[in-house]
């Protein structure tokens, strides 16, 4: 899959002053011209651009400090309610957390080790084991860095004894999309269309273009077609996002736990008058089916961590997920 250059440009906005209002204008400029999910703001909670801009420029003029202006700036773009828009400073970075604490955590590190056990594999970062019942444990914590099919490949051969896989992506923050797409590959045996990309034409809030068709390519390494069941939280994000629109086109593969927490635009960057840089969404990617996936996808199986089971040290997803996976062996072994 081809992913277009934007995602590593820069916009130069340099016709505002370096003022506590030229900083603002430039900055609300910015949004208001080149962030893609404006229509998809109005609609899911209301947004009104305008009104952002109207409820915060009084507030910009009283400001008395650069620090006092980066928090104001911060939580002007706040109102975007998207994990991807951020601004950086000498002050820090200002981010919006709330799309993922609003929600339950349904994930436990702690309680995830009983099911690793001490006998697991490490391969790029991904964890995975079999664990007593036959069925195979991998846990994907991060696409930050590159996976190898050499390595994938070896991972799944060492899995092949087993009757399906848990693979467990919750609090997978995303990364390069480039990772999401090298897993999702060894799970397909044929090109398959998995959603779209637009891009920005104009400074207009609907200036989209067409939609482009987006393909996931099989890989030349090891292909797993028996069941998989992929686990959500509201921590999946960004590129783990785009993993779970890939997988869930795999008629063998269902998605199972929490509504992930979105983060479907692509991202682009650009400066204020005073060398803060601002990082913003600006090409939407939707699902095969058209839909935007920036504010999460629904699995196909809700299931939360009961507190029972919290408090007992068992993973309600991962044994409901077992529960699926000899449900859909048993089937197609018949035994049913």
């Amino acid at each position: 899959m081809t992913l277009p250059l934007i995602l590593a440009g820069c916009i130069e906005e340099d016709e505002f002053t370096n003022t506590p209002r030229g900083n603002f204008e430039a900055l609300w400029s910015i949004m208001d011209e080149h962030y893609c999910f404006f229509p998809e703001a109005e609609e899911e909670f209301g947004l009104d651009w305008n009104a952002v801009y109207e409820k915060y420029r009084p507030i910009v003029n009283e400001t008395e400090s650069e620090a006092q202006l980066f928090d104001v700036l911060g939580d002007m773009i706040a109102e975007l309610r998207d994990g991807h828009v951020n601004l950086s400073s000498i002050y820090g970075t200002k981010f919006y957390w709330d799309w993922k604490l609003d929600y339950p955590k349904n994930f436990s590190d702690s309680i995830q080790r009983n099911y690793l056990g001490h006998d697991f594999r490490i391969t790029n970062g991904i964890k995975y084991t079999a664990m007593p019942d036959s069925i195979g444990y991998v846990y994907v914590e991060s696409f930050a860095s590159g996976f190898g099919a050499d390595n994938l490949s070896v991972m799944l051969m060492n899995l092949k004894h087993t009757k399906g896989i848990v693979l467990d992506i919750r609090d997978n923050g995303g990364g390069m999309l480039t990772a999401a797409e090298r897993l999702a590959s060894h799970f397909t045996k044929e090109k398959i269309h998995c959603g779209y990309i637009q891009h920005k034409t104009g400074k207009g809030h609907y200036d989209l273009s067409q939609p482009e068709r987006l393909y996931l390519e099989a890989s030349k390494g090891a292909i797993w077609l028996r069941p998989v069941v992929v686990l959500t939280n509201r921590g999946v994000y960004s590129a783990a996002n785009y993993f779970v629109m890939m997988m869930r086109e795999l008629p063998h593969v269902a998605i199972m736990g929490d509504r992930t927490g979105g983060g479907s635009g692509m991202p682009l960057n650009s400066t204020l008058p005073n060398g803060w840089s601002v990082r913003f969404s600006a090409c939407p990617i939707l699902d095969a089916q058209g839909n935007h996936t920036e504010f999460g996808i629904e699995p196909d199986v809700k299931v939360d961590i009961t507190s029972e089971d919290w408090s007992n040290g068992r993973d309600t997803m991962i044994e409901e997920a077992k529960k699926l996976i000899f449900e859909y062996y048993d089937k197609i072994s018949g035994k049913e």
